[in-house]
């Protein structure tokens, strides 16, 4: 049926932040690490903060959103509280030191501090310390609650020891839906380790997606949770209500049903590349070709792929 593989490798580039912009937030990151090393050499001297790049930017899954948008995650570490203060009260600290730098004021989040910037991204940056007693892996600070384990570099650590790029691709697929759908959808921690439980490899990404899909469907009828790899191995889907629940069902249903039509049933590519739009939007999803494509045998593909079984089960 319809070829799509080479309409998603053209998504998939589309989906890159702009070098321009790139440039541009790597340069926001390394003013605002000054400002706070700065802010706490004059203000806070017994604490001294590190950084650490985390989540999608360092692992190759960042997308741009529809809004054409981005952000980035930046820890901020530290190695001891010598005056015990609370996590909020140090999270205040690092709202502070940022405070100043856009024209709007840093967001004071559950578990991080945000910088919007007019530019089109923002900067997250969550808090952490280490504690004598557990000096394996840092705690989280929470605003208006206690300090947490948690281990951000851990999780990009055992990330980068399995991934493949079709991993990386299906991933950022997976983020680029739930950014067009939005509605609660699940966050970009959430479908990167349900990819990497579930991955369907193949030689074309839109047949890996459809079998990636069905599978995250099968284990997720199964038991609904998501469960993270390394540290604090917690539930990320633990806190979903039925009402999220069930949005989240329904959109992975009605997606697997048009990845089926596209993949299995449409022979023409511009009508296929409309049923993958249905769930990416047209801003970066491109149009296929007004032709049919007669040159695949869907029986010979689902044999071949319906063997495949999961890329890395970390369950």
């Amino acid at each position: 049926m319809a070829n799509c593989d080479k309409l998603f490798r053209e998504f998939n580039k589309e989906l890159n932040v702009p070098e321009s912009k790139q440039s541009k937030l790597n340069s926001s990151k390394e003013f605002a690490r000054q400002r706070i090393r700065d802010d706490f050499k004059n203000n806070h001297p017994d604490y001294n903060p590190t950084f650490y790049t985390q989540g999608s930017s360092i692992m190759g899954t960042m997308i741009r959103t529809k809004d054409d948008t981005c952000d980035l995650d930046d820890g901020v570490y530290f190695k001891s509280n010598p005056q015990n203060v609370s996590s909020t009260t140090l999270q205040s600290w690092i709202k502070s030191a940022v405070d100043g730098i856009t024209d709007t004021t840093p967001t004071h989040r559950k578990k991080c501090i945000t910088l919007d910037y007019k530019a089109g991204y923002n900067i997250d940056f969550p808090v952490l310390l280490f504690d004598k007693a557990k000096d394996d892996h840092p705690l989280l600070a929470v605003k208006n609650d206690d300090f947490i384990l948690d281990d951000p570099k851990e999780f990009v650590d055992h990330f980068k020891s399995v991934k493949t790029a079709q991993l990386i691709r299906i991933i950022r697929y997976l983020k680029a839906w739930c950014d067009f759908k939005r509605e609660k959808m699940p966050s970009g921690l959430v479908v990167t380790v349900l990819a990497m439980n579930d991955l369907q490899e193949n030689t074309r990404d839109d047949v890996s997606l459809k079998f990636t899909l069905i599978e995250i469907e099968k284990t997720l009828k199964r038991q609904f949770t998501c469960i993270m790899p390394t540290t604090p191995n917690d539930d990320l889907l633990g806190d979903y209500d039925d009402a999220r629940k069930n949005n989240f069902m329904k959109n992975l249903a009605d997606f697997i049903v048009d990845a089926k039509k596209a993949v299995d049933e449409e022979k023409n590519q511009l009508v296929a590349s409309r049923l993958w739009q249905k769930h990416f939007g047209k801003t970066y999803f491109p149009d296929g070709e007004d032709k049919n494509d007669p040159t695949v045998n869907p029986e010979k593909l689902n044999s071949t792929i319906g063997n495949a079984k999961p890329f890395c089960n970390v369950r």
